[in-house]
């Protein structure tokens, strides 16, 4: 059978057209399945970073701590300031509610050569109205900014109690204006 060149070109351009349709075909419906996939995906992520986003604030109020209300205070007087080498001891006195008079002395130790932040360890004391002695150990950090220094720091007091202490210390008048947030109640 003979076909012309014209027929064989005809046929062969057809065959081409049907090639490429069913190649068209395929590249369309793998790339179907691909945005199929990264839709499916993005879905999933979707779901995935807003249960994460869920759990992250449901454990952020349930676990966190409202610092907008103390749950009590007081103003310390600053007895005394030992300046050493990298570090001072400071001493204070003071009316704290919930704790009557209490007694701290605290190591201020600076983390830096501008002397602008730093660390504090110390002790805090009291004797409460019905007699009982209590006492912490205090532990933190602390910030300068001019003559006014930001305490921060938790306590373990010897009757189950702890707090988180918030100072606002002014050098120049020697007064710290105190702050504390319970975390557990006295046992007690």
């Amino acid at each position: 059978m003979t076909v012309s060149k014209e027929r064989a070109r005809a046929l062969i351009k057809q065959a081409f057209r049907v090639i490429e349709g069913f190649f068209f075909t395929i590249k369309f419906r793998y790339k179907f399945c691909i945005l199929l996939l990264i839709n499916y995906k993005s879905i999933k992520m979707k779901k995935n970073i807003f249960s994460l986003l869920l759990a992250t604030l449901v454990c952020g109020f349930t676990f966190s701590q409202d610092l907008t209300n103390p749950k009590g205070g007081g103003v310390l007087d600053i007895i005394t300031i030992i300046p050493s080498d990298g570090y001072s001891d400071m001493i204070f006195e003071g009316q704290i509610s919930g704790y009557g008079t209490v007694y701290v002395a605290f190591e201020v130790a600076s983390i830096n050569s501008s002397k602008n932040s730093g660390t504090l360890d110390g002790h805090g004391r009291t004797i409460l109205e019905n007699g009982t002695l209590i006492s912490t150990p205090l532990k933190g950090t602390w910030k300068r900014m001019g003559a006014n220094v930001k305490f921060y720091f938790t306590d373990a007091i010897n009757n189950g109690a702890m707090n988180f202490v918030m100072w606002d210390v002014n050098l120049l008048k020697k007064k710290a204006d105190v702050k504390y947030f319970e975390l557990h109640e006295a046992e007690n």
